[in-house]
């Protein structure tokens, strides 16, 4: 549904993205990635068409981004999403309808279906006498105005207060269980983490890390094992009546029930803890390694880059 292959956005000689290749499936929920200034915000406006490449190629829904028709197909949820703040909720999304040339009766119900998902009240009410969580949801039913398959939201929940933004990153999720092609941003990693297929990590303009939580944590990651037993083995504390070991391998698990075993003692649980996409994304960034869609290194691009995602 989306593919990239070597984009690159330069600033007047500063460069924000260089070398960026990627693709996302069909249904896909696919994260961007990345301390503040890495080219995440830069890469989604690239993909939506709103800045042109400074090199590379990319396609989404089978259009090139520079290509009108793309729009058709596409979602667009920006950061920042300035409202006509004098429209309700409605007579700004009927605007909306008309300009993609959706037929009215079918804007009406795609409008208030729409509404009634995200449980958007006061829909008659002025935009601009909203709260924020309130109008980071018309901007979402702006973005579903067209029906698209491809949705391209740049921190759908940011400056939310919690629940509001755990109902969208859930509502985000709905999308994707309905056909629905997602790629998205957010600094929460938590979120992206519980609903995110697959993820590319940006650090300094270039993907750094990519994959799948399993094989980010395979790769990155690290697995430890606490072994609870009933007496005491070697490098075990006393807790809540018996003995934990934490340990970093299978083998090491094994030895423990040995241990405990030769000690008249057993073993009564075993807990696995890997790490979370927030560790990993701390480790990958902070090594500076990069990899290409076949896990090598790219090739570096010399010169300066800008502060601007």
């Amino acid at each position: 549904m989306i593919e990239t292959q070597g984009l690159r956005k330069e600033y007047g000689g500063f460069v924000a993205v260089e070398g960026s290749s990627f693709s996302v499936a069909d249904g896909e929920v696919f994260g961007v990635i990345g301390p503040n200034g890495a080219g995440k915000t830069t890469t989604l406006k690239m993909l939506a068409g709103l800045l042109e490449p400074t090199a590379g190629e990319a396609t989404v829904a089978g259009y090139d981004i520079g290509e009108t028709e793309m729009q058709e197909h596409l979602g667009f949820l920006p950061e920042e999403s300035p409202l006509y703040e004098e429209m309700t909720a409605v007579s700004y999304l009927e605007f909306f309808a008309d300009l993609y040339d959706v037929p009215t009766a079918v804007a009406d119900r795609r409008i208030h279906e729409t509404l009634d998902d995200l449980e958007l009240e006061h829909r008659d009410r002025q935009i601009g006498d909203m709260s924020k969580g309130m109008k980071r949801k018309v901007a979402i039913a702006r973005s579903l105005i067209n029906d698209p398959a491809v949705l391209i939201y740049d921190e759908p929940a940011s400056g939310l207060d919690p629940l509001t933004t755990n109902y969208i990153i859930e509502f985000v999720e709905r999308l994707a269980e309905e056909g629905k092609t997602v790629v998205f941003s957010a600094h929460n990693l938590f979120h992206v983490e519980s609903i995110c297929d697959r993820v590319v990590i940006l650090n300094n303009g270039q993907i750094v890390a990519r994959g799948d939580l399993s094989s980010l944590q395979a790769q990155y990651g690290e697995t430890t094992y606490t072994v609870y037993t009933t007496v005491e083995v070697p490098g075990s504390v006393r807790e809540n009546g018996r003995y934990r070991h934490v340990v970093e391998s299978m083998d090491a698990v094994e030895a423990t029930r040995e241990a405990a075993e030769t000690a008249g003692g057993s073993v009564v649980d075993i807990r696995t803890q890997e790490s979370s996409l927030e560790e990993v994304f701390l480790d990958v960034a902070q090594s500076g390694d990069q990899t290409d869609e076949a896990g090598n290194p790219p090739e570096r691009v010399t010169g300066s880059r800008s502060r601007e995602e």
